[in-house]
């Protein structure tokens, strides 16, 4: 919330940041909650993009990391004591390598599916780049700050890496192949690596063709349990796939495999990719994705047992040895009860940091926003790029993930425009999108519609005629309905809202959900820009 008075303001946002502190416990998403409050919870626990988890649990703690493809920061660290309620606290990538390439927007490109691990007292993240090979970064505090990238396995098409550190302190890595780069697919590798874990070894032997019946497997995880090896891969395509369960008494095998996880009667598509994770207590539960479309793919927590050391994942109805996704089931037994807790939505910008929530399309500069510690965050209308058509090739876009099914976003803002030619906007960002864009011309505020469909194929925008606007400070909303289908409204009072536009249905972007923001954009190049003051963005049902 923006403020008058400068000394007043770092006055409040002192005492703010201590009530922040202080009451963090309590507050909690508006529009998603999976704990029902009443020992039981509601799937999925994430209704976010949080695509290809992998979680571990590290005494009393839980840490989950997901896919961030080319979106910065990267590599999200979710924190949770019962498996049920999330934080989201840190990033472990803020800048990716290569810089010279991430610096602009690669859609679909950079961090695919990751595995976090905890050895000798450190948490490691191994993650694949599909077009250099295997990364890993590790450090002995997750919420802080971790090391540098380290390509522990170079090789185009190399992608869903997954260490091992066997009881006799040797390790070895488990990949698959994209095919898209590699020009091989279906196929599940393992070799060894250095006990330090940072070289991988081209020793590496195929433990499974899944051409014959486990098309496009990949998203290996390797565990030990009992003596067996096993390896827990999805397979048959994201939006439709299934989970199998591979075991041996060797780690290059062979190995038997069984189907252990699919949609069954459920109203769970694709149930599969993800972790197994066990309590204190000794229960047995594993995370899942589930592809939504524009919402992206969207974390699931389904209860999990042995049976004969091999693993049914869900509630197995017709006892035909492998599960199905429930909807709803007694939360995990960790000893203790918890409060509810959900990733960041809303945001008040009255910190002088940028919410965990946001990440920008490329590695960030310092010139595209910053935070002030005044209670509002301050976005630079900058130049578009030279060979951009529309927004798709735009790295500073300020966007979140979708954070729920349906849901109102309102933001309060005060367009500081300096010369003509500049515009900011709200923003539903994929590979189509559409925005309430306000432009500045001849002297004058103008506010419209944008669209674009298929803006990942060069389309150019279309856009409907724009109203006049009275003053500077507006509001801009939209409302999202079942489907992902967007009605935008604006306001000059922040009470009554104008409807403006066409509805617009969301869609997801390369590899990613569909996600809200803002821009900042100016037509050519000068020594100075305008600026958008963003007061706050809030969401409710």
């Amino acid at each position: 919330m923006k403020f008058i008075n400068n000394a007043v303001a770092i006055g409040l946002v002192l005492l703010s940041n201590q009530f922040v502190v202080a009451q963090k416990t309590n507050e909690y998403s508006k529009v998603w909650v999976a704990d029902n409050g009443d020992g039981t919870y509601k799937n999925p626990i994430l209704h976010a993009d949080y695509s290809d988890p992998d979680a571990i649990r590290v005494g009393d703690d839980y840490y989950m990391t997901a896919s961030s493809f080319n979106c910065i920061p990267g590599l999200p660290i979710l924190h949770s004591k019962d498996m049920v309620n999330w934080e989201l606290v840190n990033y472990a990538l803020k800048k990716q390598p290569p810089f010279d390439v991430f610096d602009t927007p690669q859609h679909g490109n950079g961090v695919w599916a990751p595995c976090i691990r905890y050895h000798n007292d450190e948490f490691y993240i191994y993650y694949p780049d599909p077009d250099y090979g295997i990364y890993m970064i590790k450090t002995k505090d997750p919420k802080g700050l971790w090391s540098d990238p380290i390509l522990i396995k170079e090789g185009k098409g190399l992608i869903d890496p997954t260490p091992l550190w066997d009881d006799d302190g040797k390790a070895y890595l488990g990949f698959a192949f994209a095919g898209s780069r590699a020009g091989i697919k279906s196929m599940l590798a393992v070799c060894t690596m250095n006990p330090e874990g940072t070289l991988a070894n081209d020793d590496a032997v195929m433990v499974l063709d899944g051409h014959f019946d486990e098309a496009t497997v990949e998203g290996p995880k390797l565990y030990k349990r009992n003596g067996y090896y096993y390896i827990f891969a999805p397979a048959g395509g994201v939006p439709t796939g299934w989970q199998t369960v591979m075991r041996s008494k060797n780690i290059f095998g062979p190995y038997e495999k069984r189907k252990v996880m699919d949609q069954g009667k459920s109203a769970i598509n694709g149930p599969h990719q993800g972790a197994w994770v066990d309590t204190q207590t000794g229960e047995d539960w594993f995370f899942h994705f589930q592809d939504k479309g524009a919402y992206g793919r969207i974390v699931h927590l389904q209860p999990m047992k042995w049976v004969n050391d091999w693993p049914v994942i869900g509630v197995d109805k017709d006892k035909d040895g492998k599960g199905e996704p429930v909807l709803t089931y007694k939360k995990p037994n960790v000893g203790k009860t918890y409060p509810i807790m959900t990733p960041p939505d809303s945001d008040e910008f009255n910190s002088p940091k940028l919410g965990l929530q946001w990440e920008w399309h490329a590695n960030a500069q310092v010139y595209w926003g910053l935070p002030t510690g005044m209670g509002y965050y301050s976005m630079f209308c900058r130049p578009m790029p030279e060979k951009a058509v529309n927004l798709f090739d735009v790295p500073n876009i300020l966007l979140q993930k979708f954070p729920a099914n349906e849901f109102t976003a309102t933001a309060k803002m005060t367009f500081n425009a300096r010369f003509d030619g500049e515009s900011v906007g709200l923003v539903i960002m994929g590979l189509d999108y559409s925005m309430l864009k306000v432009k500045q011309q001849n002297g004058e505020l103008f506010i419209s519609q944008t669209t674009c469909k298929n803006a990942d194929k060069k389309a150019v925008e279309s856009e409907n005629k724009g109203v006049k606007l009275a003053a500077k400070t507006f509001y801009l909303q939209v409302k999202v309905k079942e489907g992902g289908i967007c009605s935008f409204f604006y306001s000059l009072d922040g009470k009554k809202f104008e409807s403006l536009g066409e509805d617009f249905k969301s869609r997801e972007g390369k590899w990613i959900g569909a996600k809200l923001g803002f821009t900042a954009l100016r037509e050519g190049k000068i020594n100075d820009a305008g600026s958008i003051d963003i007061d706050w963005f809030r969401f409710t049902k």
